[in-house]
């Protein structure tokens, strides 16, 4: 049985073919993501080198996600992540996604946890529907997959709805804080 507390170790060889050394066979990107997705820690080496490309293979992940369309990353977010690697802004960027994505791992935890029948919220009106939300919204942030709208659906509504979400989690969150004191 594989030890799933420590990397997942796939070796890159020559060929570029990767090798799951678990499992004594090849492995696709795909496959690489769904171990991501299932809360496996991946680790990518060179097998000649030993050079690790872990980050080079989960940026390459994300750049076949985001070009099928599943689009995490707003223009804005990415634009400014290239601007960071051209200005002094380099030394902050990469703390302050790590402390965000961390605050947003934590969030979910504390949410959920709280989110029991047993919490006395459950008897506000409203609270199934925006318990939904929240699960919905949670579930769209940690599976890389943002639900699409109807084609119907106009741009200004979209946003308006991303208000109303943005407000509806802050008010929960403010909630959650002040049952937990």
């Amino acid at each position: 049985m594989a030890d799933t507390n420590k990397p997942l170790l796939i070796k890159r060889y020559a060929s570029r073919r990767l090798y799951n050394t678990e499992t004594s066979d090849y492995v696709t990107l795909e496959d690489i993501a769904t171990f991501i997705r299932d809360g496996r820690e991946v680790q990518i080496v060179d097998l000649k080198s030993g050079d690790d490309l872990t980050r080079q293979y989960l940026l390459q992940i994300i750049a076949e996600h985001e070009s099928r369309g599943e689009s995490v990353l707003g223009v804005d977010i990415l634009t400014d992540l290239v601007r960071s690697y051209t200005t002094q802004a380099t030394s902050v960027v990469p703390q302050f996604l790590t402390a965000s994505f961390e605050m947003l791992r934590n969030g979910q935890s504390k949410a959920m946890g709280k989110m029991t029948k047993a919490n006395p919220m459950a008897s506000m009106p409203g609270f199934e529907a925006m318990q939904a939300q929240q699960q919905a919204f949670f579930k769209a942030m940690t599976s890389s997959v943002i639900p699409t709208l109807p084609e119907s659906a106009a741009p200004d509504a979209a946003v308006d709805d991303l208000d109303t979400i943005k407000r509806q989690l802050a008010e929960m969150q403010e909630k959650l804080s002040k049952m937990g004191k």
